[in-house]
């Protein structure tokens, strides 16, 4: 039998498709700028119609898990990302890359609702900080993996090739959940049918931890999208720079996990995600001071964005665990509502004002409010238990 170690390393490897396929795009936009001419509005646009279908399919992917087992769904939604990520390869539009990223999108929300509902599975009550930590370093990997080879396509190819790299990733990966993926045994399959089966207290604990999820993952993709142009502002080459911003994303592998470890054996989430907030709004002043480039992207990765894991483990404490492919499937529409606007708002904000330190302000903004909304789970829980 596999052991829930094994089945989380082949889930690690599997998600970083994801990553890989969402941070194309950002790491291919002067391109696009250049070829296509589109603005940075549009651009920005484009990186949240990753996240728009979630809004609305979030649920109905919770309720699939009723009639589909958790492999093949996480399955169908990495085979749907490689599917965009193809037809993005051969846009000549923006109509038409936005139809591309919202077929990624549809996969991504399939996908990442049963990755973190087979974790939540196997973990709960006993290192789930640290599991759901090393799960989504997968996330900051492929991102990661994308800035530095994405880039490196683009410049050696054509940016047409750094979206075919990833979508090839992705259809392997695909491949290897369903075959390799085992269900995790002693899970109740849920039943009901298309029936919603939360109560009012899990409703309102999902919500509130999925809006600490999406506005930190709002300040982290604001980030990725606009830290490199605000190193070449400051004198930085553009591979050089896309190379600083991506150590945050690889540190971040490691970190986070250490993050989840220490919170679980401390038994103070809390307190390390607010230092986390602390370190992570302090490294995007260091930003705009050229001789710190380097510097601030080692706090961000280093601290600023490790408390992922910590944050997702949150998701396990708001509902039963009968409820769980439904309730992860309530967390993550909030989620998407939190996140998906926040790169086209930056990117607005920078298109009006020409100014790097509007969109730097706003994911500074996102992390304060993802330490408040934590602070308000906190107090919302003791009042309304499961």
């Amino acid at each position: 039998m596999q052991s829930r170690w094994g089945i989380l390393a082949l889930l690690f490897i599997a998600r970083i498709g994801l990553g890989f396929q969402f941070q194309t795009l950002g790491t291919v936009s002067e391109e696009l700028v250049e070829e296509l001419g589109l603005n940075y509005a549009q651009i920005g646009s484009l990186i949240g119609l990753f996240m728009v279908p979630g809004m609305f399919l979030a649920i109905p992917a919770g309720l699939a898990g009723r009639f589909f087992s958790d492999r093949f769904i996480v399955g169908f939604g990495l085979l749907a990302v490689g599917t965009g990520g193809g037809l993005a390869s051969v846009a000549e539009s923006f109509e038409f890359f936005a139809a591309a990223r919202v077929i990624c999108g549809v996969g991504f929300v399939f996908s990442t609702v049963f990755f973190t509902k087979i974790v939540a599975d196997m973990f709960v009550g006993k290192e789930l900080a640290t599991a759901m930590g090393a799960l989504v370093m997968s996330w900051p990997g492929g991102i990661a993996i994308a800035q530095i080879g994405g880039g490196w396509l683009a410049i050696n190819f054509d940016w047409q090739m750094a979206f075919i790299v990833a979508s090839v990733y992705c259809v392997v990966a695909a491949l290897l959940v369903m075959i390799f993926c085992k269900d995790v045994p002693g899970v109740t399959k849920q039943s009901g049918g298309l029936r919603f089966t939360l109560n009012r207290n899990e409703i309102v604990l999902i919500l509130i931890s999925s809006l600490v999820w999406g506005f930190f993952n709002a300040g982290y993709v604001v980030y990725l999208s606009f830290a490199p142009s605000v190193l070449v502002e400051v004198g930085y080459d553009t591979v050089s720079a896309l190379s600083i911003i991506s150590l945050a994303s690889w540190l971040m592998i490691v970190s986070g996990i250490v993050c989840g470890y220490i919170a679980d054996r401390s038994g103070r989430p809390d307190l390390v995600l607010y230092v986390c907030m602390a370190s992570a709004v302090f490294a995007l002043v260091l930003l705009f001071i050229a001789p710190m480039a380097i510097p601030s992207s080692l706090l961000f990765g280093l601290l600023g964005i490790a408390p992922a894991g910590v944050i997702m483990a949150l998701a396990g404490q708001a509902m039963k665990p009968e409820n769980r492919a439904i309730g992860m499937g309530l967390f993550f529409t909030f989620y998407f509502v939190a996140q998906a606007p926040a790169p086209a708002i930056a990117g607005w904000l920078y298109d009006m004002t020409a100014d790097l330190y509007w969109p730097i302000g706003f994911a500074i903004l996102m992390f304060v409010i993802t330490a408040t909304a934590n602070i308000i789970f906190r107090i919302v829980q003791k009042r309304l238990p499961l």
